[in-house]
């Protein structure tokens, strides 16, 4: 193809194409981005934690974290990390980011408050450069991450959530309804009551949410954990999806919109 270039498998001899490129675009190899980057980072304070491919390789992660469980006054335990990953699908830019993982149920969760300086996105171009250099800066990241979610863990805890309001939240977060207002039938409601319906156990007695009913995290984390462990997968295995949505952003994004949608019902 003029002007266009293949980006394969190193390690297969099948001659698998991961992605087809114009001139301009620069790959981001996995063992200089990832792997010599990570232990670049790495010192006392921090070790691998998770690392693996997806997409039959065309994405690649590396997850480094504080060997030690941070526990909050409200009895929260998790661990602050520093996520990077890249692709040769042009799925993703390079990105380096902070994440959260919930010790009780392995699952991922966002930081309200880390919106700003959450990542640092490194272009697929010629003029790509890395600006994480150094294991200080990881460091400050890691735990700069665990004061942010301890102070919004904090504030959620002290929102009071009623029966009532999570009623009201599951209305708007899994509606029986269409846009236009009719009756959703079918298929599309059995799928919605099931959603509401699973959120209201885990809200009244599953030990990862049950703990906090009655508050604001309450409410977010039977969001968060029907995301990771009950909503339907197909065409891979949870664990494999979960770390994509992770990989890609999507539970940051999902824990904001159930935030938003929180946020009306408590206005």
């Amino acid at each position: 193809m003029p002007d266009r270039k293949a980006i394969v498998r190193s390690d297969r001899t099948d001659g698998h194409v991961m992605g087809i490129f114009t001139d301009s675009y620069t790959p981001h190899p996995y063992r200089e981005w990832l792997l010599e980057t990570v232990a670049n980072l790495l010192d006392d304070d921090l070790s691998i934690s998770s690392a693996g491919l997806l997409r039959d390789g065309a994405i690649a992660w590396v997850e480094v974290s504080v060997p030690r469980t941070f526990t909050t006054l409200e009895g929260v335990q998790f661990r602050p990390s520093l996520l990077a990953t890249t692709t040769f699908d042009g799925s993703l830019a390079t990105t380096y980011k902070r994440t959260v993982t919930d010790v009780v149920c392995d699952n991922t969760r966002a930081i309200a408050l880390g919106e700003k300086g959450e990542q640092i996105k490194v272009r697929h171009s010629k003029h790509s450069r890395l600006r994480l250099s150094s294991a200080r800066d990881a460091l400050s990241l890691v735990f700069a991450t665990a004061e942010d979610f301890t102070a919004d863990i904090r504030s959620l805890c002290a929102t009071t959530v009623s029966d009532r309001q999570l009623h009201q939240f599951s209305d708007l977060w899994a509606p029986v309804t269409a846009n236009g207002g009719e009756p959703l039938k079918g298929k599309a409601l059995t799928l919605a009551e099931r959603k509401r319906d699973t959120i209201t156990g885990m809200w009244a007695t599953d030990p990862r949410v049950a703990p906090w009913r009655g508050t604001a995290h309450g409410v977010l984390q039977a969001a968060n954990t029907y995301e990771h462990h009950a909503r339907p997968v197909r065409g891979a295995t949870r664990a494999e999806h979960n770390m994509l949505r992770t990989v890609t952003g999507d539970f940051a994004t999902t824990d904001r919109q159930a935030r938003d949608l929180l946020n009306k019902v408590l206005a």
